[in-house]
């Protein structure tokens, strides 16, 4: 395990390892005011003090009509702020980098949060929910609640941010030509359609310390892994210091890498190492990678800088230190729907 623990640097940052807890929403967990509790601390403490390197923190909303669910970890607030220096102070206590994924829900937006859902442009989905394009004014307004939300980030002392770019929410909505039909300079090509988050990276980076990451979750496939290369190539261009490729929305109409024969993971992963291929920047590939034997292979093979386990971290919070001393890890079970998104309490591999 020797490559997978070996230190990265990013800008003037050294993480100890390259295993990265994924942002995991804590559903549950928080209530309809977004402020930390002590299950999150408690939370993320176990798996700084099991030895991952990089922390990101669940996505949490730059804005209260904006939330993927009503019990949504919140950063639209300053009131947000001193809860989310206790979960940066434990998982410093213990060596962990740590960033916190900031979010808009966009059309994905629930009822219960928002009678309207707001996008890129109107679109048809399975409910009967309205979704209104948002305007010029409205756009420049998200925007500014993003980038306030990276200062509370910064005030809090985190080491950086993530963008949610990815896995439909709004800011992949506006990258993905499946849902962003504007005909002004927030649609057409892609660099219109990046144009929403390329404008938010551009007037951060004024913003915020020298040594403050700017991370950015992406699809690899949005809508195709060629289209994810491009993305990743205009996102290194703005600024961007780490790349953590997950899946974009995808469509029948657009056609999905195929994973070639003896590359030993899932379509996903295979996106983000051809990514890595392209790129400058630092890349995290994720999905799917549960044993310590994974993530040497990325690493060593040079196919991925950091490795990402969700749901082995999930099950064992010692992943990390138990992968660099070879001791049993308490593997996930893989239920057919995981319970950590409906009950955490009643993962079976926890209790």
């Amino acid at each position: 395990m020797a490559h997978l623990f070996s230190p990265i640097k990013i800008k003037n940052k050294e993480i100890k390892n390259r295993i990265v807890m994924p942002p995991m929403v804590y559903f549950g967990c928080a209530g309809d005011d977004g402020f930390v509790t002590e299950k999150h601390v408690r939370h993320y403490e176990a798996r700084a003090k099991g030895g991952t390197g990089l922390i990101v923190v669940e996505a949490a909303c730059v804005t209260r009509d904006g939330r993927l669910s009503s019990d949504q970890l919140g950063i639209w607030s300053d009131d947000h702020i001193k809860g989310l220096e206790q979960l940066v102070r434990v998982c410093h206590n213990y060596g962990a980098t740590v960033l916190i994924q900031i979010h808009h829900a966009g059309l994905k937006t629930p009822r219960n949060v928002a009678e309207v859902a707001f996008a890129p442009s109107q679109h048809s989905d399975d409910t009967d929910r309205p979704v209104r394009e948002l305007t010029i004014e409205e756009i420049k307004a998200i925007q500014n609640d993003f980038i306030k939300a990276a200062q509370r980030a910064q005030e809090a002392g985190f080491d950086g941010i993530e963008f949610h770019g990815a896995h439909g929410y709004l800011i992949s909505q506006f990258a993905s030509p499946i849902t962003n039909r504007r005909t002004d300079q927030y649609g057409g090509s892609l660099e219109n359609r990046m144009r929403f988050v390329v404008e938010i990276i551009q007037q951060l980076k004024d913003m915020v310390d020298e040594d403050f990451i700017i991370g950015y979750r992406m699809g690899g496939n949005e809508p195709t892994l060629e289209n994810g290369i491009q993305i990743a190539k205009i996102l290194e261009a703005a600024g961007v210091d780490l790349l953590h490729v997950s899946s974009g929305i995808s469509s029948p109409d657009y056609p999905q890498p195929e994973v070639p024969e003896g590359f030993p993971e899932n379509s996903i992963v295979y996106c983000g190492t051809q990514i890595k291929s392209r790129v400058n920047i630092p890349v995290i590939v994720v999905n799917g990678i549960r044993t310590p034997q994974q993530a040497e292979y990325l690493i060593e093979n040079n196919l991925a800088d950091m490795v990402a386990v969700g749901r082995g971290l999930l099950v064992d919070p010692d992943w990390a230190d138990k992968a660099k001393h070879g001791s049993q890890i308490v593997p996930c079970q893989q239920c057919k729907r995981c319970l950590w998104y409906t009950d955490p309490n009643k993962c079976p591999a926890i209790n």
